[in-house]
Formats: C-alpha cells, structure tokens, sequence
C-alpha cells in the first residue's frame, strides 16, 4: 500500500481528484496518510476531513523564522512516514533538506506545459493570464519531480489543452484543471505506485 501525503495551499481540486480515484477504485493500493497545509483557512483541509483523512497544519506566520517553518514542515512529513508526497497547489519553497530526502518521491502538477509559463511568479490564475496575452492554441499541465529549482524537475507526465478564442483566464483555469490536471496527477500516482517511473540523466522513463 503506497502511503501519500498531499500538501496543500488552496481549494483542493486535485486533492478531490486523487481522492475520487481512490474511491472509485482506480487508483488502487493507495492511501492518503496525510493532506497538510499551510494555510489554516485552506478548504482543502475541509475536503479531506470530509472524507475522513488525516490534516496538519504548519504555517509560517506561527515561526519568527524561516529556519523554524522549515524544521516543522519537515517534522510534519516525517511524522506521516510517506511514500510518496504530492504537492497539489502547495505554494511554498520546499527546504533542501526535504527535497534531498525525498528526492524523486515528490511530485508536483503545473497548470501549462512546461518550460512555458512556469517559474518564479507562475501559479494559479497568472499562468493562463500570461498564456492568454501571448496567444498560444495550446496550453495544458504538467506533472513532474520536484528539485531545488522552480518547475525545474525531470517531467513525469503532460496533457495538452486546447485554448478556446473566447476564453477568459477562469474559463481557461477551469478547463486545464478538468481535461489535464486531474487526469495526470493520478495517472502520475498509479505510475510511481506500480513502480513504474525511473529517473535516468534528468529524465523520466516510463517502464512497461
């Protein structure tokens, strides 16, 4: 049984995704030990007590320091001994230290096709704000390892999204979500609880 922990900043539809997978049967062998946030209004956190899960709840504005927040965080992990740790809208800068020890076992979905708009600043409605004023027909999401960069890890997974001419940056959002993040963020589950993702020269290769 593979253990997940979903870290959280928000709403928490792709937490909803992953929890309707399990539900539903298809992801199989896999249980949320933990959904942490750092927000403690996050309705993520409503989400998942509403299906019975586990919640934490560190946040920064509780720490004088940085230094202290990121002691927490980890210890938060830790106590939750995952397999596997899914950063679903969870808009913090992971230490290095909780990168390095769950280095390959983090992963992370972004709302464009990475390398476009992502990076430092590109989270939530900006990043189709950005792809509507630059006029692209095609969009989607991302899901990917997370490393000590931004957005900057070996890809596991992308879906493309078409962009509609009337599209305003909500209708966009909601579409991406719909036809792309929900569709890979559990696929990207199934993949590393089958055992099937491997990490070769920075790159995913997908095993039969």
């Amino acid at each position: 049984m593979l253990k997940l922990l979903v870290c959280v900043s928000g709403g928490g539809t792709n937490l909803q995704a992953l929890i309707d997978r399990i539900e539903d049967g298809t992801l199989k062998d896999v249980r949320i030990v933990r959904v942490l946030s750092n927000k403690k209004n996050a309705y993520a956190l409503e989400r998942a007590k509403r299906h019975g899960l586990e919640t934490a709840c560190v946040c920064p504005q509780d720490f004088p320091e940085r230094e202290g927040f990121h002691k927490a965080l980890l210890a938060a992990v830790e106590e939750a001994r995952p397999d596997l740790i899914v950063l679903a809208g969870f808009l913090v800068v992971l230490p290095a230290e909780l990168i390095q020890r769950y280095r390959n076992r983090i992963l992370n979905v972004h709302p464009s096709l990475i390398p476009a708009f992502c990076g430092t600043g590109y989270y939530g409605l900006r990043v189709h704000e950005k792809a509507l004023e630059r006029g692209v027909k095609i969009t989607g999401a991302t899901v990917h390892f997370v490393d000590e960069g931004t957005d900057t890890g070996p890809i596991v997974l992308q879906k493309a999204v078409a962009v509609e001419r009337d599209d305003t940056p909500q209708t966009l959002q909601r579409r991406v979500m719909e036809e792309a993040e929900w569709k890979i963020l559990p696929q990207a589950v199934e993949l590393f609880a089958g055992g099937r993702l491997k990490v070769e020269d920075g790159r995913v290769v997908i095993l039969d």
